[in-house]
């Protein structure tokens, strides 16, 4: 997994040079991937070789088994392994629904998406100006991906790409988890994490978090790793994770204090800690010093006028676990208490992990409780391998056989929420329903997205033409020569004028309206 990490990190980083260079073609993101795929074959271990072979090893060491006799033997002798691997399989189907269906999530149609659309557009990584894509010089490792995914195909293979990212923090989980419990209670914590609505969520969009919980986890597995045996690479590896959780989203910038904290208290060495600090940092700095070429910030748009979420509400952070739309599981809070009475007699890895996650969670009500229980998300695997601990190690069987119930019927809750969630997408995804009747259905046209419902636009506007866009803030499915209200300079031309949600301004009234489309709430002026 370590590998497979690094070599996604090697490829973003491919990616962002590309861009920097003004070589963001098509065919030259195909040339180049060919390329870095080939060298990975021939090398030692593949990317492909790694993840399957951790895959192969996750579901065998599950069940077991070498041949479909040990397979029902297993079946007959263990009917609750088989049945955690059930529902957790029955998950991994449900959110590959979601995954394949056509993009509304409102932050991957406001900049997720359409940052590495507009580079592609601009076959250059650039700084965008204005108040509406001001994370476009912020750290990108994922987006980077992202931009790649986009020039092979649609939205939906960089779904498919975010999707995956869950995948292999499930079997991270499920590694780190056996390498200290029972092969049960490994999967045990496996099927918590996953179970989690806000992991489901995720798993249905292009949004960047379960990267980021990929390398956060890693980062985890190689402390620890680093304890047990105290090998120099281990370090390093920390590090690396951790940088490269940092260039997938600078709120991971957190964990870099948090390792800190945990190197000071087990490892105890001033030399560790700078050379940590040092490559947790040097990973993203490429970024960091884009921005600061770009904006004077190397950490732009923090620390700017640019107004982001603010402010500190202990409750309002706290509600976030049950009252968000995707609500973190309740088996935490459940366990929380069962933890307490049973942290000192653990060892040394529980007593890692739980301060970890008592940092995590200290941090994460640090932010504004606008941030929601996604940016918690990356710390889940360590609470799930904590919880899953604690079920395995409490003394009452009887308590420990009602925990596990309810890992199992909050699992079921969730796969019947996102099951009704996920049934919309079938259609399009069969080809029932075509992508424009689906997107028309289901954008959201009152906060800002925008999309050619009836093709009027794709009819009317030429490639010599240009449309200067007002209101319209979600813009990935805009299609035609554009430039936003936002970042429009004196010297700009257009001779369109798209409004949406708004009304067009006085300086401009000597345009008409050729075209009103109620739905979307678009109108179109022409000089």
């Amino acid at each position: 997994m370590f590998q497979a990490a690094i070599l996604i990190g090697i490829y973003s980083y491919i990616i962002f040079a590309l861009g920097l260079l003004g070589l963001l073609y098509k065919n030259t993101i195909i040339l180049v991937t060919i390329i870095f795929i080939v060298s990975v074959f021939l090398s030692r271990k593949s990317l492909l070789t790694i993840v399957l072979h951790s895959m192969v090893e996750y579901t065998s060491k599950i069940f077991e088994i070498n041949s479909i006799s040990k397979l029902k033997k297993v079946i007959s002798k263990d009917k609750l392994r088989s049945l955690l691997t059930f529902l957790l399989l029955v998950q991994i189907v449900i959110n590959l629904i979601g995954a394949l269906a056509p993009e509304r999530a409102f932050d991957a149609l406001w900049y997720h998406l359409t940052i590495p659309k507009l580079y592609l557009q601009s076959h250059s990584i650039y700084h965008i100006p204005g108040g509406l894509l001001y994370y476009s010089d912020m750290p990108k490792l994922v987006e980077m991906i992202y931009t790649a995914a986009l020039a092979f195909g649609s939205e939906i293979t960089a779904k498919m790409i975010h999707y995956f990212f869950g995948v292999l923090s499930l079997i991270t989980i499920f590694l780190l988890g056996k390498k200290y419990l029972s092969q049960k209670t490994a999967l045990i914590s496996v099927l918590i994490f996953y179970s989690n609505p806000v992991v489901s969520w995720q798993s249905t969009t292009a949004f960047v978090d379960l990267g980021r919980t990929f390398f956060e986890i890693l980062a985890l597995f190689a402390f620890i790793n680093l304890l047990a045996n105290k090998q120099k690479k281990w370090l390093f590896l920390t590090a690396l994770m951790v940088g490269l959780a940092v260039t997938t989203k600078i709120l991971a910038i957190f964990s870099v204090v948090i390792f800190s904290v945990l190197l000071i208290i087990f490892r105890k060495s001033i030399a560790e800690l700078v050379i940590f600090i040092s490559i947790s940092i040097l990973i993203p700095l490429p970024w960091f010093i884009f921005s600061l070429l770009n904006t004077g910030n190397p950490f732009y748009p923090l620390f700017s006028s640019i107004p982001l979420p603010q402010g500190f509400d202990f409750i309002s952070s706290l509600k976030g676990f049950w009252h968000s739309p995707d609500p973190i599981s309740p088996i935490y809070i459940i366990i929380f208490p069962l933890l307490l009475m049973m942290i000192s007699k653990f060892k040394l890895p529980f007593r890692v992990i739980s301060l970890y996650s008592f940092l995590a969670f200290i941090f994460w009500l640090s932010l504004p409780p606008s941030a929601g229980s996604r940016f918690i998300m990356p710390y889940l695997p360590a609470f799930s391998i904590l919880s899953a601990a604690v079920i395995e190690a409490f003394p009452n069987k009887m308590i420990q056989k009602y925990l596990i119930l309810i890992v199992v019927l909050i699992s079921l809750v969730t796969i019947g929420y996102r099951s009704q969630a996920n049934s919309k997408y079938i259609p399009v995804i069969l080809g029932f329903e075509t992508r424009e009747s689906y997107l028309a259905k289901n954008l959201n046209f009152s906060f800002g997205d925008f999309y050619d419902v009836d093709g009027y636009f794709k009819n009317k506007i030429k490639e010599g033409d240009r449309v200067l866009i007002i209101g319209s803030h979600n813009l990935y499915y805009v299609n035609f020569p554009y430039v936003h209200e936002s970042w429009l300079k004196d010297t700009d031309y257009y001779n369109y004028v798209l409004v949406q949600n708004t009304d067009l301004p006085e300086k401009l009234k000597s345009f008409k309206k050729i075209y009103e489309n109620r739905k979307t709430n678009v109108k179109l002026y022409s000089k």
